[in-house]
């Protein structure tokens, strides 16, 4: 017959009561943990504690709304400038009109030998009423008479009529128009003199190669003087000039 000694029965006990009780001990345990961490939270915050008088100025200093400086005065403005003494003004003395005897009364009295009217009866070209001696940059044998006025210049049309022509000279048909068969019509502006002779042509619409044969032979024209309340007048009128290189002349 053997017989099993336990050597710690005491041991062996506790721990089988401890492994009987583990069940409801960890949600005790954890639940204790945590309302000992927010005591050790929560218990400062509701303390009323006032802050330090070094930490109140310096929330003011943030929080506080800045005092904005005073904008100072305008500069007063510049003293005006000292004006320039004057001297005063003295009121000229009236000329007397009253006659004033002189102090002394002379002897004799010199006679007057009154004005130089020059020579009695003037000289041959003279001006009346010139002065004797003549005039400084003066004209010898006074001023001429003024030039007649430009007579004046009408443009042909309405009751204004063309001219007659006079005198006609035919233009000369170029030779490299010729050559490269160039035809055209030359129209020209012609100012008439009032003796009737062309003193001025201008190019209203033309061709390069026939304009300078067709001015040449207008300014030969002449043509009878137009009058104007019978007076000879100047006059524009307006000239065509036809070259036709069939006939190898110009048509008017």
């Amino acid at each position: 017959m053997e017989t099993t000694v336990d050597a710690h029965p005491r041991f062996t006990a506790w721990v089988g009561q401890s492994e009987q009780g583990r069940a409801w001990a960890w949600p005790v345990t954890v639940v204790l943990h945590l309302l000992a961490a927010a005591a050790v939270v929560i218990v400062p915050l509701l303390g009323e504690e006032a802050l330090p008088s070094e930490n109140a100025s310096v929330a003011r200093a943030f929080f506080v709304a800045p005092a904005f400086a005073a904008v100072p005065p305008p500069p007063p403005p510049p003293p005006a400038a000292a004006r320039p003494a004057t001297a005063p003004r003295v009121a000229p003395r009236e000329a007397s009109s009253l006659f004033t005897a002189p102090v002394e009364v002379p002897d004799t009295i010199a006679a007057d030998a009154g004005l130089d009217i020059g020579i009695e009866g003037g000289v041959p070209g003279g001006v009346e009423g010139g002065v004797p001696g003549g005039v400084v940059g003066g004209v010898v044998g006074g001023l001429d008479e003024p030039p007649p006025p430009p007579a004046p210049v009408v443009r042909v049309g309405g009751m204004i009529r063309e001219p007659r022509k006079v005198r006609h000279v035919a233009p000369v048909y170029p030779n490299i128009a010729r050559t490269a068969k160039i035809e055209g019509v030359v129209i020209l502006e012609c100012a008439i003199s009032p003796q009737g002779r062309v003193e001025g042509v201008q190019v209203l619409r033309g061709v390069p190669t026939l304009d300078e044969a067709a001015v040449e032979a207008v300014k030969q024209w002449t043509y009878t003087p137009t009058l104007l309340g019978g007076v000879p007048v100047g006059v524009v009128m307006t000239v065509t000039v036809n070259f036709v290189l069939q006939q190898q002349t110009a048509v008017f």
